[in-house]
């Protein structure tokens, strides 16, 4: 099987872990679906000295996250939020920044610190777990957004102010970071409790710098746009 319809099979079990998630009504089981048909295709392609293709994998992962969670959300009959960990205090964080400018999303002292301690958490879980407690982390942190954006929809914001200003930019610089690092530091433990040759992390210098690079751009972006992403969001809400 080539891996494009590797890559297609997971777009497919991740639409489907969403509706399914939703339905069994237990929040932590929704980002545990989620992650683990990702996880196993990305651990099989470390295995086989594949990391470019496993690191393509975690970026097409997220991708599929961004589309068929917020679509889900936003089109699932009765308001998903509470079945979703962190949903309401995300969702409420975010409007209440959107209405009145206050709120850490608009205020570089206060993100800043937050985003760091993710960063640490996700580097040390990764090293810790060889990434899989590190993706749940971040299917977790997906859906809360996802089930922001939705919730904007859902407030009545225009489709294409949703689609335009719901997913911000930075938050996609990040995410596509920590897909890097979700895949380059599973490999340190990966390689020892599967006992295959594994060239170090020094060979996956490129991939930590775009990692790296990613993460700055999060926090340059956020920093410079936040104010004019909030006013067109305050304008669109009715």
């Amino acid at each position: 099987m080539t891996l494009g319809a590797k890559l297609a099979g997971l777009v497919a079990l991740t639409a489907v872990s969403y509706p399914l998630g939703l339905a069994l009504g237990q929040p932590w089981l929704l980002p545990l679906l989620n992650t683990l048909p990702a996880y196993a295709l990305m651990a099989v392609l470390l295995r086989r000295g594949q990391r470019r293709q496993a690191v393509a994998t975690t970026l097409v992962w997220a991708a599929a996250l961004v589309i068929c969670g917020t679509l889900c959300f936003a089109l699932w009959p009765s308001d998903p939020t509470a079945l979703v960990l962190n949903g309401v205090a995300y969702r409420d964080e975010m409007f209440q920044w959107i209405r009145t400018g206050q709120g850490s999303e608009g205020d570089w002292r206060l993100f800043l610190p937050q985003h760091l301690a993710h960063l640490g958490a996700f580097v040390a879980l990764s090293l810790a777990t060889a990434s899989l407690v590190s993706m749940c982390m971040g299917a977790v942190l997906m859906n809360y957004m996802a089930c922001y954006v939705a919730a904007l929809a859902r407030a009545g914001v225009a489709p294409a102010t949703v689609v335009a200003f719901g997913w911000q930019p930075w938050a996609i610089c990040r995410v596509a970071a920590f897909c890097v690092l979700g895949a380059i530091l599973a490999e340190p433990l990966l390689s020892r409790v599967w006992r295959y040759e594994y060239s170090g992390l020094r060979a996956a210098r490129p991939y930590l710098l775009w990692a790296a690079a990613g993460i700055l751009a999060d926090c340059l972006l956020k920093a410079s746009l936040v104010p004019t992403w909030g006013q067109v969001l305050r304008g669109a809400l009715p």
